[in-house]
């Protein structure tokens, strides 16, 4: 994994990702970085199922930092990126943002997401799978 892969996926904001405001209410943002990270991993041939079932492995959000830039209203076409980075032998940076109409549209969320591999039974640190990397 070099760093340099940006992987973009789209999604429509949804009557059930607003608040009473007509926004996206802003806990709702990390389901759509969530399933970016899974669509990306995906790309990969990969499934979360896979992953547990084959490696025995689940990779749990150790930390986020998240800056909202602007709302994001019912109907906006979203578009998430997720640029992963191995940051040693158990985690991964995910480097994400969400954009309004492109890709290179107005940014709306910015954030960095720190994922640990964890053994599925213990959850004790383990590292990650090479199929992964």
């Amino acid at each position: 994994m070099t760093g340099t892969e940006v992987f973009t996926w789209t999604s429509r904001v949804y009557w059930e990702d607003t608040d009473a405001g007509g926004v996206v209410y802003y806990a709702n943002y990390l389901k759509f970085l969530e399933r970016a990270r899974t669509e990306w991993l995906r790309t990969r041939g990969h499934s979360q199922r896979e992953i547990v079932e084959q490696a025995g492995v689940l990779f749990v959000v150790a930390r986020i930092e998240v800056d909202y830039r602007r709302a994001a209203r019912l109907d906006d076409l979203l578009f998430v990126s997720c640029e992963p980075k191995a940051e040693g032998r158990v985690t991964l940076q995910f480097a994400q943002r969400i954009t309004l109409g492109s890709p290179t549209g107005e940014l709306v969320v910015e954030a960095l997401i720190r994922a640990a591999c964890v053994d599925a039974r213990t959850f004790r640190p383990k590292r990650i799978p090479e199929f992964v990397l």
